[in-house]
């Protein structure tokens, strides 16, 4: 008893910390499905166009937090580890939240996970929120040692590029987690974050090595994460790789 207690306590803080949404907390929505093979280009161009005003809007953060750093460093009255716990915390929000930046419906939830058949060697889902967790961590701690290599600047190619990952992988989330398109999923998964995690993780590590290797972490979970949504598809009908129209179901 003591132990499933200990769990439901564990899988509680796991969520709240990282914003999923259990069943219960699921904000009703309208039921579509695809009853055509045809691309649905208005779903294309709002992606496209949510990751770019997102990016858009988080490079400006990174503009707004280089001033008010470099306010922090010339103001004597702060002590000289000040900024770089503001800065800490500042990624940390940024690892955790990143889609509050983000005008795409980017609510974090199991139902799809749950819902689909999956590979016998796919992770529990409890799994997910606690590695990202981790990786979240992770991310804070190499993104400040690449901020202090790049001498408290904020907009610099590293971080500007972390920002575009961070993006890239919100729009994934709108696409297979909310709106279950499990077919344009794929391929958005190895060209967004992915592809991205490991640009990202090359550039920290030329620009610290330390911070490249804190990072690499990231690369193999998405490299798993990766093959799962791959074999997700496989096995759930292998629809065509882009977005299909959708046609609201009568309830």
């Amino acid at each position: 008893m003591n132990q499933t207690n200990n769990t439901g306590i564990l899988e509680k803080f796991v969520n709240t910390v990282m914003g999923v949404k259990t069943e219960n907390q699921q904000p009703s929505v309208d039921k579509s499905i695809a009853t055509t093979q045809e691309l649905d280009i208005k779903a294309v161009i709002v992606y496209k166009l949510g990751t770019i005003l997102q990016i858009g809007v988080m490079i400006l953060v990174l503009l707004g937090m280089e001033k008010l750093i470099m306010l922090i460093d010339n103001n004597a009255s702060f002590p000289s580890w000040f900024s770089t716990v503001v800065t800490g915390l500042f990624f940390a929000l940024l690892s955790l939240r990143s889609r509050i930046f983000s005008l795409l419906d980017n609510t974090r939830s199991r139902k799809t996970y749950d819902q689909v058949i999956r590979p016998r060697w796919s992770p529990p889902p409890l799994a997910f929120p606690i590695v990202w967790m981790i990786i979240a961590v992770l991310r804070v701690i190499s993104s400040v040692l690449v901020w202090q290599e790049m001498n408290h600047q904020f907009l610099v190619l590293p971080l500007i590029l972390f920002a575009v990952h961070l993006a890239v992988g919100d729009t994934w989330n709108t696409i297979f987690t909310v709106e279950r398109r499990l077919g344009a999923a794929v391929p958005v998964v190895i060209l967004g974050p992915w592809l991205s995690a490991l640009v990202v993780t090359a550039i920290y590590w030329e620009t610290n090595p330390v911070a490249g290797m804190i990072l690499s972490f990231s690369c193999v979970w998405l490299t798993v994460a990766a093959a799962l949504v791959f074999r997700i598809w496989q096995l759930n009908g292998s629809e065509p790789l882009y977005p299909l129209k959708l046609t609201p179901v009568e309830q």
